[in-house]
């Protein structure tokens, strides 16, 4: 058998085709897999080069999309590790990297499944991607999109690893209607679907902890004690917090 080609690789060069628009300004709050909040909103942009209306052709058929991304913000400035902490463990366990769906990867891609709800055609921007259900910073450069296939894509009787072994819970949400009132109508939902799958650290277990999360353009705090989430303020975000 062979040992492989050797030699150094030749660097790759990626160039974004796209960003995607979402209300999570800072990075604490992301839910950690796409399609968990469905209510979730983004918009993708085609760079100018990329605004054919030719490359969508046909793409109104599918439900969802992939979408390959670059971990441009969210990159750790260090050299990649072999082995990495999951939340989903509450970190105290390690895993391989590989293994896992972490950043900290030795190139920074991320993967997403989203739901594609329309294809909406603007003077400005040319063709754009309306999806739900994206776990993407606002501004993500976008590498790559790829339709979802079910007769391909989808396994449901796939080994999830060591997360079939950590029960996935939800809290309850609860929040004050006079702040509720500051998040705009059609935000809230999705504001709630993101609060209610934990954003805490899985090792962090303080009733007494107040945390703040950037969400749509307002600062977002709140305590968790038990399994119920508190919201205690709802304040403009600092402009420096946001992209």
């Amino acid at each position: 058998m062979s040992a492989g080609r050797e030699g150094v690789p030749a660097p790759v060069t990626l160039t974004p085709i796209a960003r995607i628009w979402t209300d999570f300004d800072g990075k604490f709050g992301i839910p950690r897999q796409s399609g968990l909040v469905r209510e979730l909103r983004g918009e993708i942009v085609f760079e100018p080069e990329y605004r054919n209306p030719d490359a969508l052709r046909g793409i109104e058929g599918y439900s969802h999309l992939w979408l390959i991304w670059l971990f441009d913000a969210n990159r750790p400035q260090r050299r990649w590790q072999p082995t990495v902490r999951p939340p989903r463990l509450g970190g105290n366990a390690s895993v391989g990297v590989f293994a896992t769906r972490s950043p900290y990867r030795p190139n920074p891609i991320g993967l997403s499944c989203v739901r594609l709800e329309g294809v909406e055609r603007r003077a400005d921007c040319g063709a754009v991607l309306l999806v739900s259900g994206a776990d993407l910073l606002d501004g993500t450069p976008i590498l790559d999109i790829k339709p979802y296939l079910p007769y391909a894509d989808a396994h449901p009787d796939a080994a999830g690893g060591f997360t079939d072994g950590t029960p996935r819970r939800t809290l309850e949400v609860s929040i004050p209607e006079e702040l509720l009132a500051r998040i705009p109508k059609e935000k809230r939902a999705a504001l709630r679907g993101v609060l209610a799958q934990d954003p805490r650290p899985a090792y962090q277990d303080d009733p007494a902890r107040r945390y703040g999360m950037t969400f749509a353009g307002w600062d977002v705090r709140f305590t968790v004690a038990g399994g119920t989430l508190t919201v205690c303020e709802v304040v403009p975000a600092p402009k420096e917090e946001t992209r």
